[in-house]
Order: C-alpha cells, then structure tokens, then sequence
C-alpha cells in the first residue's frame, strides 16, 4: 500500500511516499480503507519537530475517513465495509490505517467521507472549547486564538448558537479577517497587540472566554485580555516557546481561572467521555447548524503542498489529503 513516511525530521520535503506492507488490526483495533485524511497542525509540528512522535520512521495523520477494511480481536458494534470516521495516534497518511476501536466513529446519515474526514479533532475539540471546558453563557463574549482555522471556524460558529455576546478573533491577515468576520466574528484582530484591541472594542472591560492554542507570549497577552472572572483555555502550542506557567500574581487579583484541553489526551486517558462528546458535537454537522469548509484538497502523494500551506499561516478552514475518495 501506498504511505507518506517521515524517516527525519524536517521540512516539508521529508514527507516521502513510500511503498509499505498493509497494516493488520490487532485486539481492540480496526483497521480502515482510507478515503480522506484530515491535515492538522500537529503534523505539522510531528514532521518538523517529533512532536509526540515515539520513534522514526513514522507515518503521520491524525484523522480519517474511509470503510471499515478489517476489525481486531474483541471489537464489536462495528462491520467491515461499514463508513466511519476515526481518531489515530498516527499512520492517517496512507491508504490503510489501523486505530483504536475507542476512536472509531460510525459516519452520522446524510454526511459524507469528505464532510466526515474534517470531522473527529475539530468539532469535538471545538465543542469541548466552548462547552465542556469554556463553559461559555449566554450573553458571554469569548475571543479565539487562530479565528480562520478549522477549529476557529467551528469555534466561531458553536459560540454564536450558545448565545455569546460577542465573539472575537485573532488573526494573521486581513484576508483572514475577512474570513474571520464570514463565519460568525464580529471582528478580529491582527496578532500583536490584541489585547489592546479587545479592550477597546469591550470598553475596557475584556472578554469573558479566552481560547488559546499558541502558547507562550500570546498566551500571556491573552490572560491580560480577560475581563474580571474571566477563563482561558489552552489546548497547544503552535508558537514553540518554552512551556507557559501561570501563577498567583496573573491569576488572583482578577479571580481569573486557566483550564487545559487535548483531544489526544482525551482519547487516551477517557475514550469513553470522547465518544460522548464527539457524539453531541458530530450533531452539530448532521443537521447543518456548523459546517466546516475545506479550502484546500490534495492528493495523498502532495502532502508535502499541504504541509507548505499550513505553515504559510494563509490558509483557511479545513485542509485535506484526498486518498481513495
């Protein structure tokens, strides 16, 4: 089977196809006929830089959709040929995949594999953003870190149906700040000085949600966009900088609160509470309330162009590799 393989790290060239053996499911596993992998940026950090990458060579993607090829010792409630979408520690990049069953989603009726492939780390980590961890109220302003994204798409859109009563963006252009304003913002704000900016369009006050997946300096800059009582959620940390710590100085005097979130780690520790919530978030693409638009599809031997994309910081929504779809 074909497969894009990582055997160094580095730049986009790296990602080689490759000629391999097809992976077998093992207890508890299934294996899948891949017809769209979802490209993220934590591929792009697993290529560049190991992140949560055991050892080389490795094959990268996080998402997927496609059939059900064959299902591993003790697996049930799952056919073979049945459509799914599924969650993988890795292996995405290929024509077949194996992942864990706990990660396996049967495709909702009326959505395809594209439409299913944008779904399994967006929606639900963009449902658990606004909902399980935010905990955004209605008539709550939020501000959102990479509002061009496909979790910033979403994000924007889930925070409009909770009632938010203003909902902010972070961008990197002004292309993107259009795009930004289309999918449910009422503005959005260049990165640099947002802070700043969110302060004067809430008349000094702040915003109540602040979601954070860049880290570090920006991260900093978003505790001091928080109005009093306010709560920001890290879930990354795209800019590299050194890991943030957060203390009494930055947290007491305002009575603001820090909360963290990883789909992965989610997986791992409680795969039962993230088949939960990608079921209540999945319920939002079944019946058209959020749509995640894919700007950008590629053949499976071009993800090289997808990665080059991404790390541009000018694409948009969802990005995918087309495989067998």
């Amino acid at each position: 089977m074909r497969a894009i393989q990582v055997s160094e790290l580095g730049g986009p060239e790296v990602l080689r196809l490759v000629e391999t053996e097809v992976p077998r499911p093992g207890p508890g596993e299934v294996a899948v006929d891949v017809a769209y992998a979802g490209v993220n940026f934590a591929e792009v950090k697993a290529r560049s830089e190991g992140y949560r990458v055991a050892s080389l060579p490795f094959v990268p993607g996080l998402e997927v959709s496609g059939r059900v090829r064959e299902l591993g010792a003790g697996v049930e409630g799952l056919a073979v040929g049945q459509e799914v979408a599924a969650l993988a520690e890795g292996g995405g990049y290929a024509d077949v995949a194996v992942v864990s069953a706990a990660a396996v989603f049967p495709v909702p009726d009326g959505v395809g594999l594209r439409t299913a492939a944008t779904l399994p780390t967006v929606l639900p980590t963009a449902h658990a953003l606004v909902h399980e961890v935010g905990r955004l109220q209605p008539g709550e302003s939020v501000l959102v870190q990479g509002a061009a994204g496909g979790v910033g798409t979403a994000v924007g859109r889930l925070a409009r149906l909770a009632g938010a009563g203003a909902v902010y963006g972070v961008v990197s252009s002004e292309a993107k700040r259009a795009y930004a304003r289309k999918h449910g913002y009422d503005d959005a704000f260049l990165a640099g000085s947002f802070a700043q900016d969110v302060r004067r369009a809430t008349g000094g006050r702040g915003v109540d949600l602040v979601l954070d997946p860049v880290g570090g300096e920006t991260l900093r800059q978003g505790l001091d966009a928080l109005a009093l009582f306010g709560r920001l959620v890290s879930y990354g940390n795209a800019g590299g900088e050194a890991p943030w710590q957060v203390g009494q100085p930055e947290l007491y005097p305002g009575g603001r609160s820090v909360g963290g979130f990883s789909i992965l780690g989610l997986a791992s520790a409680a795969p039962d509470a993230l088949r939960e919530l990608a079921g209540r978030a999945f319920a939002f693409a079944v019946d058209g309330r959020v749509e995640l638009p894919v700007t950008a599809e590629f053949p499976l031997e071009d993800a090289a162009a997808a990665h080059r994309l991404m790390e541009g910081r000018t694409s948009t929504g969802k990005l995918l590799l087309r495989v067998t779809g």
